[in-house]
């Protein structure tokens, strides 16, 4: 049996039904959001006070923007482009532990591309592949989860960045792909100890990076936050409804990608917000994690990017014109595809194929047979599946 495209086909008929409706509730929330935007763009105390209010009596772990010094409808461009600089990215993929293979591992693959623009040099390519077999598969709460290599994923790629931006000549940029914030929960499999031991790593990286005057952020593409959305619906509670702050939400729908689209022409940056959120704690002083809307696209297409910067970027204002310029410069080298060109080719050096896979299990399985020891089979799951041909989208 397959899908039941009969079903299928009468729920997305439904949704085709209910559509045009939605949209026009869509096209009304916005223009209450714009004018929101407008209202409130100059009162940036009365935004901030509205936010602490919030977090100190009802929510503490509300996650928003926070306004800084700009308007909320600031935009900004710039053609500050350093005449030399050193772009360096860093990216990751991994094996994750599979049950049902015939070897029990998992592997961590981080890629780094370095380039001196200005010069002519070529890029030079970095790769860290971390292999996990036996004790090295558990933490303190249990096996590693696919949410914990994940997490140590981002952990290794910015300790490669670091470790390859302390070489690097001046100025240097740097770029990984998604948010900086390190993410870990209960919930994940993780416990309060592992996640600790990770995010104290993590803040000493950055540590690091600060002292050495790095220009480090998080490049994430096709954003679906609403941050900024959450501050102006924050603006928009009355006294009584904001004891219920986790239950209103009077601009649902609207996302910060759509309204700043609108907003920001080709190569314009937003206002710099700072993240409020359950973890904003842990980023204090020159660490505190913030973030711009960027437009990277051209007239006929413009495409929006969320960028995050740690504190001592957001508060430099040449380290912002030299990160937004840089990042203007890489997306326009990918073409009609907008994105960092560094990050793509970080991406390409991190990438584990299939073939590579079934090879690192074919070697561990030939190493333990050269010593005489057993080799696990595949489960009878997987090897009917093998059999049978199937592909599957999950596991």
């Amino acid at each position: 049996m397959s899908i039941d495209f009969q079903q299928i086909r009468e729920q997305i008929n439904h949704i085709g039904e209910r559509a045009p409706a939605r949209e026009n509730e869509l096209m009304a929330l916005y223009d209450r959001a714009y004018q929101l935007l407008d209202d409130e763009a100059r009162d940036l105390e009365r935004l901030i006070s509205r936010v602490q209010y919030v977090v100190n009596n009802f929510d503490p772990f509300i996650r928003c923007a926070l306004p800084v010094t700009e308007p909320l409808d600031f935009h900004f461009f710039t053609a500050d482009l350093p005449s030399q600089f050193t772009v360096i990215a860093a990216d990751g993929s991994q094996i994750a532990p599979d049950r049902h293979a015939m070897v029990d591992y998992c592997l961590i693959n981080v890629g780094g591309i370095q380039m001196r623009l200005g010069l002519d040099e070529p890029p030079k390519l970095s790769v860290s592949s971390r292999l996990f077999y036996d004790q090295d598969l558990f933490t303190s709460s249990g096996r590693i989860t696919d949410a914990t290599l994940a997490l140590m994923r981002d952990l290794n790629e910015r300790k490669l960045l670091a470790e390859l931006a302390s070489q690097a000549y001046p100025p240097v940029i740097t770029f990984t792909d998604g948010q900086m914030e390190l993410w870990g929960r209960a919930s994940d499999g993780l416990a309060t100890t592992d996640f600790q031991k990770f995010l104290d790593e993590h803040l000493t990286v950055l540590e690091h990076l600060c002292d050495l005057n790095i220009v480090t952020s998080g490049y994430v593409d096709k954003p679906a936050a609403n941050h900024v959305v959450r501050l102006l619906e924050l603006a928009l509670l009355s006294e009584t409804e904001l004891p219920k702050v986790r239950e209103i939400f009077p601009l649902r729908g609207v996302r910060d990608n759509q309204l700043f689209l609108n907003l920001l022409a080709p190569g314009e940056r937003s206002a710099v917000f700072r993240i409020q959120s359950k973890s904003a704690g842990y980023y204090r002083d020159s660490l505190a994690l913030h973030f711009f809307y960027l437009n990277v696209g051209r007239e006929d297409h413009p495409w929006l990017a969320r960028v995050e910067v740690p504190a001592w970027v957001a508060a430099d204002e040449n380290h912002l014109n030299r990160l937004q310029s840089v990042l203007i410069q890489q997306c326009q080298m990918i073409g009609s595809r907008p994105y960092p060109y560094v990050l793509h080719r970080a991406h390409e050096v991190a990438l584990v194929t299939l073939e590579e896979k079934q090879q690192v299990e074919q070697m561990i399985a030939f190493e333990l047979r050269r010593h005489h020891l057993a080799v696990g089979e595949l489960s009878q799951k997987q090897a009917l599946k093998e059999f049978s041909g199937r592909k599957r989208y999950t596991r």
